[in-house]
């Protein structure tokens, strides 16, 4: 079998496990788990052949005309390089453990046999998105995602926080994929062509006359997908969705797409100086506020939301300083930790009772019931503070050197102030990185007080499927030295200056905020905190669900938590309050968007039903009267029908008779 065909397996067979759930779900039940995992799992398989086939070479290209438009055509095109082949496998690898993570979170779930299909199915449009070489084409698995996410962050529907988290991850990403499409339109309207191949070949030589105009259109999009400010405030609230279902969206789809797509498309980008210089102020906003967000969460689902809005903020730094095989080094190593955390998440969530981590820290156990879990996100939690060797590190060390060298004008894809930007922020952003990360152990794992009921040994199918990501976690940064081909031939070995700089204000975080949970931590035992846990003999989803409900219910918001123990509150004093609502810029965005759309939807429905509907109504009232009257005049007695003739004949005949003299006078 060629190249081009097994890559065109990969995105079909997890659709077609996705119908072919949804088919049998009902009839055939038993059928379900199977046509989960296996779909997925062998387009992992095909996907690392493809890997070792491409083999990071030359890129092998195929096509064929899917339609023609009359204008530009649109073709069913492959587009195979060192990027995208390792992207793909790390979609499928991360697909099919959330697959297998489900089975048990969700055993028992009424849902889950659409819950499964819409997973294959994100998954097979995110695959789409990879393996496309037609922009046409990446947009129907571009879409596809955001219906799917739609779905499943609203999978407990029965809470009124999943239903509105649904809602606004759909509008919030729709509201960046309008001008997202208006710049596919134009950036086709200028090149010709919706294949990416031809539009980079068309942007060498300088074929591309609106580039600012386009790029800061497809960056709209981008910020939308991608959780990017300002369109980055959907990210934390969709954590009212399952678990495995956060892991798939922060890990290795949807949020990963809009950075590819840049990726993909860098000359386009980097033909306007003014789109990067953009970008990089975009993504500095983005690490620093998520972090400092990220500080003040309650949520433990939520800190690592606000944790993946401020990684994918390193990766746009990446993109704005020209080096995408920095940025798609860091989307494949955040992938692996990432989805490490989130699924040792829900098997803390599960066996604490709770989501929150003011509860947790005043529970003792929970590191010795849950060794897996423990041990797994510990070790995620170091790569996510880039602490050497481990991927975290290597990856967020590509990204400041590349930052680096444009800073100093090493390179000049990219403007030296967008270098400074990005390398201020990441340096920054890595202090806060260190500080929630290491909050988040403590409170979690390192809790005093009574142990909560045991929920018993957790399913094998949701432990084993952490350390099979711990292997990326550990490993795929050791392999910098060699995978530099997959990668347009970059480096991406950390120099001296950036790896001492990183780590050492790294170092200073982590310390520090252990300074002040040492300071803090006694007040925990004086001061009780509410919180309902989950009955020991729940379901995973079931437990989850239970604490957001509870976490609501206790504290007033899924957010926070009026906890004077927190180290977080000690270290960002009066900012807590600011960072723990995201700056307040949901409050914004109501006050400047919702509640005028929401007014001027009352003004069409008051002029609608008063204005429209009176005008309506009264010509209807006035053919009921007419038609009353003439129903009237039908009385059925022939004498008076006679009457009425000869009485009318007769107003004629004297109207003849006036208008005559009347005329004759005249």
């Amino acid at each position: 079998m060629t190249t081009t065909t097994l890559a065109a397996l990969v995105p079909l067979l997890p659709f077609l496990g996705a119908v072919a759930g949804l088919a049998l779900g009902r009839t055939a039940p038993g059928f379900v788990r199977p046509l989960a995992i296996l779909p997925t799992l062998t387009a992992t398989v095909l996907a690392v052949v493809v890997a070792v086939r491409q083999g990071g070479g030359r890129a092998i290209d195929a096509a064929t005309q899917l339609t023609p438009t009359g204008s530009v055509p649109i073709d069913l095109a492959l587009h195979l390089d060192g990027f995208a082949v390792l992207v793909a496998v790390l979609v499928g690898l991360v697909a099919t453990c959330v697959q297998l993570y489900s089975t048990a979170y969700l055993r028992n779930d009424a849902r889950y046999p659409s819950y499964a299909a819409l997973v294959s199915l994100f998954t097979s449009a995110m695959l789409l998105v990879v393996y496309s070489g037609d922009l046409m084409v990446l947009l129907v698995g571009w879409e596809i995602m955001g219906i799917c996410s739609y779905f499943l962050v609203g999978h407990y529907w029965e809470t009124p926080e999943a239903r509105a988290a649904s809602l606004k991850a759909f509008l919030v990403t729709k509201l960046g994929d309008v001008p997202f499409l208006i710049g596919l339109f134009a950036l086709a309207a200028d090149t010709g062509s919706f294949r990416i191949t031809k539009i980079l070949a068309a942007v060498t030589n300088g074929g591309l006359d609106h580039p600012t105009l386009i790029a800061l259109l497809l960056l709209a999009g981008v910020a939308g997908k991608s959780a990017q400010f300002p369109l980055h405030t959907w990210l934390p609230d969709a954590m009212a969705g399952p678990t495995p279902v956060s892991a798939l969206i922060h890990a290795a789809t949807m949020v990963a797409a809009g950075i590819y797509f840049v990726a993909r498309l860098l000359p386009v980008f980097a033909a306007s100086g003014a789109a990067l210089t953009v970008l990089a102020v975009m993504a500095a906003v983005t690490m620093i506020g998520s972090g400092l967000a990220a500080l003040a969460q309650d949520d433990i689902k939520r800190v690592l939301a606000y944790s993946t809005i401020g990684q994918l903020g390193y990766m746009s730094g990446a993109l704005a300083v020209g080096d995408r095989g920095a940025a798609v080094f860091h989307l494949i190593s955040h992938g692996a930790f990432k989805a490490v955390l989130f699924l040792a998440a829900g098997v803390v969530i599960h066996a604490a009772g709770t989501n929150s981590l003011a509860a947790m820290s005043r529970t003792g156990g929970l590191a010795r019931r849950i060794p897996d879990a423990y041990w797994t996100m510990t070790v995620a939690l170091l790569a996510l503070a880039a602490i050497p060797p481990f991927a975290g590190f290597f990856s967020k060390e590509a990204v400041l050197v590349a930052a680096e060298h444009t800073a100093v004008g090493d390179r000049a894809v990219a403007p030296a102030a967008a270098g400074w930007t990005v390398l201020i922020a990441g340096l920054a952003a890595a202090v806060l990185t260190a500080a929630y990360a290491t909050r988040l152990w403590l409170l979690a794992f390192r809790g005093r007080g009574a142990e909560l009921p045991d929920h018993g040994r957790q399913p094998v199918a949701m432990t084993a499927v952490l350390w099979i990501l711990a292997v990326p976690t550990i490993a795929f940064g050791l392999t910098s030295g060699v995978i530099g081909d997959w990668f347009d031939g970059h480096a991406l070995t950390p120099s001296l200056t950036t790896a001492v700089l990183a780590t050492g204000v790294t170092l200073v975080g982590g310390l520090v905020t252990y300074g002040a949970w040492r300071h803090t931590t006694a007040l925990a035992a004086r001061t009780p905190i509410g919180a309902v846990a989950a009955h020991p003999g729940a379901e995973p989803a079931l437990v989850e669900a239970e604490a957001m409900t509870s976490h609501t219910a206790a504290y007033g918001t899924i957010a926070a938590a009026a906890d004077p123990a927190d180290p977080g509150r000690l270290l960002l004093g009066p900012l807590h309050r600011h960072a723990v609502t995201g700056f307040h810029l949901d409050a914004l965005y109501t006050a400047l968007f919702v509640r005028p759309v929401q007014q001027a939807a009352r003004l069409v429905r008051f002029l609608d039903r008063t204005v429209v509907d009176t005008y309506v109504n009264g010509s209807g009232a006035v053919t009921r009267l007419l038609g009353t009257a003439v129903r009237r005049a039908q009385t059925g007695n022939v004498q008076t029908y006679l009457g009425a003739l000869l009485a009318g004949s007769l107003v004629l005949a004297i109207a003849a008779v006036v208008f005559a003299n009347v005329n004759a006078g005249s």
